[in-house]
């Protein structure tokens, strides 16, 4: 896991440094904590894209007899990952309500807004844990939060990632929900051997600034999501007074790298 943590927090040390790039064709339920990062993956009426967009995969080995066939099946293994306060670290509280609403699906429309869509076919679950450290010592609260998004194939969940980096390119402004939006967004994909990435299919970091009408200034926002399998799970951070970004970056990095772990061991990885 150190390993891996470790590359993580590069990655997130480049992003902070602003020297996010576009790269390749490599996002949950923002409910009223996290960008939302769904958009409706390109497939056919299976729910499997035709094409993949991305290389193939690191060279762990999942058991399919553990992969989620149906929708029972994903939600326990969703629950079982998504990370909460305590993974977070000291201090951190959860939110309410502190889970998303089931079969709840944003989605980025024409006009860069995101607003409520419906569940895809191609996606059997998708929870998102919100948590936050509250407001203390002259310090504005800390949100953030956890998504885990099974879908119904590997090719699914590639496509979910492949899209997060378009909307991005297509929308580097979009407004969350009202009172509050991001600006300036770039993303940086990393899959499979690039970027040091030796131990998940895929990942990537979006970077933005973050405002809220009821804020004063601007903060940053930082995105990080992978893909394991049929498997994506992201954290989300957005910024507060009081809090330094490199401190917040190395905390999200460990965060996806509890996740990812979590993940492997529910889907019985073998190196």
């Amino acid at each position: 896991m150190r390993d891996a943590y470790g590359r993580l927090l590069r990655a997130a040390a480049v992003a902070a440094a602003g020297g996010l790039l576009l790269a390749g064709c490599s996002s949950g339920d923002g409910g009223d904590e996290a960008k939302p990062s769904r958009a409706t993956p390109t497939a056919s009426a299976s729910g499997t894209p035709t094409a993949s967009p991305t290389p193939a995969g690191p060279v762990y080995v999942l058991d399919p007899k553990k992969a989620p066939r149906t929708q029972a099946d994903a939600k326990r293994l969703a629950l079982a990952v998504v990370a909460g306060p305590d993974d977070w670290g000291p201090g951190y509280v959860k939110r309410s309500p502190y889970l998303s609403n089931p079969g709840s699906w944003p989605v980025l429309d024409a006009g860069c807004e995101w607003e409520a869509g419906t569940l895809p076919r191609s996606v059997l679950y998708s929870v998102t844990a919100y948590s936050e450290i509250p407001a203390t010592g002259g310090k504005g609260p800390l949100r953030v939060a956890a998504t885990v998004t099974v879908h119904r194939t590997e090719a699914d969940a590639d496509w979910e990632m492949a899209e997060t980096l378009e909307e991005a390119l297509r929308c580097p402004d979009q407004q969350l929900r009202q009172g509050e939006r991001i600006t300036g967004l770039n993303s940086l994909g990393m899959p499979y051997g690039v970027g040091g990435n030796q131990t998940t299919t895929d990942s990537l970091i979006e970077r933005g600034e973050y405002h809220n009408d009821a804020i004063k200034g601007q903060q940053y926002y930082t995105w990080f999501q992978t893909r394991v399998g049929q498997v994506t799970f992201a954290s989300v951070v957005k910024g507060a007074s009081g809090y330094a970004e490199g401190d917040t970056n190395a905390v999200q990095a460990r965060v996806n790298v509890f996740m990812q772990d979590r993940v492997k061991e529910q889907l019985g990885a073998q190196s």
